[in-house]
This record gives structure tokens, sequence and C-alpha cells, in this order.
């Protein structure tokens, strides 16, 4: 039986609408991806680190005796020059208060120094008496000598026995200085805070001078107050010497060589400052992180290399953040890191090509935060897709996702 024209219209037009809406049911959707183009560029590979600034030269003045420490003369912020002013002012310790029983005992040694000075005066003056006995015998024998009257055997006598009486004469004159020394010493024992053996005016202290040209960092106590031999009271430096340190991990600090160059970032002012390496550690330390891991920290010294007019305004134990160049090439082939994913030990990306994605093995070489170098796998132009999700797979239709 054959069908009416319009019969057979009618099921054609159904046909095409119920292929047309199995294919719509039953097609694969194009997924939207980001797209990044392959070109050459500067590559910059760095390593951060948080660091602080310190002045390179500082100096410390301490209290070179045990005393009292005046009040300060100086305070923070205040210029110094060298060897002229005077930065702290240290007065010896006072006399110490007597309790009943070491007052008598100094007493008594007092009294003992007293009787002690007593015999030797008085025996100063026996021996005096001796001297003058043996003076006159030898002045005796010496005129009867010289008139032929007595021997010279008488004389040598004489003389033997003034020499003797010269001598015990020296002999009681230095036991007299020993026992008013002795007396002296008893008596300062018995001076008490405030006494009659306190210092004069023009010796009550001593005067510590600037070291160095700069100004007054730090001032340990700007109030009076006692202090012992070596405690420091006031530190010096210039703040226009300054470095910076970095606390680097020594897997990144072995990657440096000294003067290497330094962006710093993020210490207050309108643009990036340079600095150089001047130095590493030679020992590291260990440091448990925030996240309980055990890191090797090392510090590392970096010399400020930009003008001081560029800087006004930073000084010593300013936090600033600093990225160190490692290495830098003016025109790299590179991919974003976004886009690498690993494939075994290999590094892999997929390429928009006429729709869909393919996967495809490259090789990278130096990385920076943002980008890695391209050595192989992919050319000039070609378009890679960027945080590629698990739906993606070789092959996966996809669209630029600015294209919708």
């Amino acid at each position: 039986m054959s069908l009416k024209p319009r019969t057979l219209g009618l099921l054609v037009a159904g046909g095409a609408i119920l292929a047309g809406l199995l294919y719509v049911t039953f097609r694969t959707e194009p997924i939207a991806v980001d797209l990044h183009e392959i070109a050459q560029g500067p590559l910059r590979v760095t390593v951060d680190a948080d660091g602080q600034t310190r002045i390179s030269d500082v100096f410390e003045v301490a209290a070179p005796i045990t005393g009292t420490a005046l009040r300060s003369p100086v305070d923070v912020g205040d210029a110094v020059m060298a060897d002229d002013t005077v930065v702290a002012r240290v007065e010896p310790v006072a006399p110490s208060l007597l309790d009943s029983r070491t007052r008598m005992q100094a007493e008594a040694s007092v009294a003992e120094a007293e009787a002690a000075l007593h015999v030797a005066e008085t025996e100063l003056r026996r021996v005096t008496e001796e001297q003058t006995f043996a003076q006159m015998q030898f002045d005796r024998v010496q005129v009867l000598v010289e008139r032929g009257v007595s021997s010279i055997t008488a004389m040598e006598d004489v003389t033997q026995r003034l020499a003797i009486a010269d001598a015990a004469v020296e002999a009681g004159e230095a036991r007299i200085n020993i026992a008013q020394s002795t007396l002296a010493r008893a008596e300062a024992a018995l001076i008490g805070p405030g006494g009659n053996g306190a210092a004069t005016e023009g010796d009550c202290c001593v005067d510590l001078v600037a070291p160095a040209d700069g100004v007054v960092l730090s001032v340990a106590n700007m109030s009076e107050r006692p202090v012992t031999a070596g405690m420091p009271l006031v530190s010096i430096g210039d703040p226009e010497n300054l470095e910076i340190v970095a606390d680097l991990l020594s897997t990144d600090a072995v990657r440096l060589s000294p003067g290497a160059v330094a962006i710093v970032e993020r210490w207050g002012g309108p643009d990036t400052l340079l600095a150089e390496l001047d130095r590493v550690e030679p020992a590291a330390r260990t440091h448990v992180s925030a996240l309980g891991i055990e890191e090797q920290r090392v510090d590392a010294t970096f010399t400020l290399t930009t003008p001081l007019e560029e800087r006004r305004g930073l000084g010593d134990g300013f936090a600033v953040f600093l990225r160190i160049i490692e290495w830098e090439a003016e025109s790299v082939t590179q991919v974003p890191l976004s886009a690498l994913f690993r494939r075994g030990e290999d590094w892999a990306v997929f390429v928009a090509e006429g729709g869909f994605a393919q996967e495809r093995i490259i090789e990278i070489g130096r990385r920076s935060d943002r980008f890695a170098e391209v050595l192989e796998g992919l050319d000039l132009g070609a378009a890679v897709i960027t945080h590629p999700n698990d739906d993606i797979v070789d092959g996966s239709p996809v669209i630029d996702r600015d294209l919708l």
C-alpha cells in the first residue's frame, strides 16, 4: 500500500525531529576551559623570604666598674659624636651599712692599728736615740784617729755601729708608714654611706663617651640604678649603614652565590629597593614550622645598594620582603605552572587543537612562582589549557571560556 505524499512528508519530518532530539540528548558537550598561548618572554627565578633590617655595626657601651649608673644623659634617637659625646656616667659603688658585729670588728681593727702605730713610733724613738749615740761615738773616735791616739780597728767598729743604727732608723720609719696605712685601712672599713670618705665632686664618676658617630639606638634604663661591671648601658649605631638579614631554608641558600641581587618589597616605600647578597652563615639551625615540621634554616645577610635618599624612613629592625634572583633570562619559551600536571615521572599539558584537548608530554627547565621554562614538547603559539579538571582527558571536546 502506497503512502500519500502528505503522510510521507510528515513521517520524514518526524524522523528528522527525533534524530535531532537523540543527537542533542546523547551528544558530548564541549568543556569550557581557560587557554594560554605559548610565547617567549623574560623569566626570573627567585627565592622569596621575609627579612629584617639591622644596623651593620652596633656598638654596646657597658659599665667598666660596679657602682651606680646615673640618669642617662642621652635618649634614644640622639645624635652622638665619637670620643666626644658623654653617653653614660657611672659612680663608684657606695659603702654599705655595717651591722653591729661588723662595726665592732672594724672598731677593734682600728684600735689594734692605733696600738701598732704607737709601738712603731716608740721603736723609732729608741733607734733614733741609738743612732744619735752611735754618731757621737763615731765623731769622737774619728777625732782620736786623726790625732793618732786611737786605732783603725776602733774606727771600723764605730763605723759599723753607726751604719747599723742608720738602718734601724730607716726600718723604724718604714714600720711607721706600715702602721699608718694599716690604721687608714681599718678606719676606711668604718665609713658608711655618705661618710667622710666619699670621693670629691671632681672624681665622683666615670664618664663614658660614644665610641663612634651615629645615634643612640637603645638605653638600658633612663633612671639611676645600681650596675655591675660589664652590664650594657647604651647601644649606638649609624642608621644609614643598614643591612638585611633573611631567614632561608638551607636548601634554598645553597643555590645562591655572594653578589646575588635581591629585590626588596613591602618595606613601606612606594618603590622597590635593591640589595646584594653579602654572605650566608656557615651553620644552619633547626626550626619547627607552624605545621610542626622540622626545617633547617640559615641566616643570609644582604647589603642595601639603593641610595640613602631613596629609602628615607627605613630604620633598624624594620620588616621587609625579599625576592632573591637565582636565575633570569630575557627571552624564554614558557608555560604557566597552572597548566602542568604529572604523568608518571613526566610533566604533561593539554593543548587545545581543533576543538579537542590533546595531551602532550613536555620537558621543562627552571621554574618561577608562575611560569616554567619549556625545553621540549611545545611550539610557540600553542594554546594550553590552564587549571585542567578531572573531566578533561585526551580527546575531550573543549571550548574557550572567553567565546561563551
